[in-house]
């Protein structure tokens, strides 16, 4: 430890940081923070938004294989809840027990447990108490899935059926179709 005169007099007292030397060290220790913090916020953006397509191609699949069963997509309105369509189509989890008998000739689709929006982590309810207690699919955001059938030729061009997410919520370009996650 080197030793510098601390007063005029000549005494000696050990060196040490001044407050500018400390105020610089934690400002780039701080914009180095921001720097990780924002990089690793796009990472997981950008994974959710890859999931989430990942899901709406499954869920075309099993719309695909859908139709080849019973010669038509299931209806759908476009709305929020436009979803609970599927769960009870292709999860074959109908709202009639009348109508049981209707799905025992195919497989039943097993959605991801994080895609119904009743999953809550940690809770003791299994897949298929999820399953019946969900409304919608909902999306990485935490957002819902939207299903339209017949879709919409105007925007969605040749697609017999729309499948979508509108993404992040609370972003600049939120709400905007062109980035939407979509099947078209």
């Amino acid at each position: 430890m080197k030793l510098k005169p601390a007063s005029p007099s000549g005494s000696l007292a050990p060196a040490a940081f001044t407050l500018v030397e400390v105020l610089v060290t934690i400002s780039i220790i701080a914009i180095l923070s921001a720097l990780l913090l924002q990089t690793a916020g796009y990472v997981q953006d950008k994974a959710a938004r890859s999931r989430a397509a990942g899901e709406i191609a499954m869920l075309e699949s099993a719309l695909e294989n859908y139709k080849l069963d019973n010669g038509a997509y299931p209806n759908g309105d476009g709305g929020e809840k436009s979803t609970k369509v599927l769960i009870d189509e292709l999860a074959r989890n109908p709202g009639d027990p009348s109508q049981a008998e209707k799905y025992n000739n195919r497989k039943p689709v097993e959605f991801p447990i994080k895609m119904l929006d009743a999953y809550k982590p940690g809770s003791s309810q299994d897949y298929n108490q999820t399953l019946q207690a969900s409304t919608k699919l909902v999306d990485p955001f935490g957002n819902p899935y939207y299903y339209k059938f017949p879709g919409d030729p105007e925007q969605s061009g040749t697609a017999a059926f729309d499948l979508w997410s509108q993404g992040k919520k609370g972003t600049a370009n939120a709400g905007k179709p062109d980035t939407w996650i979509k099947n078209w």
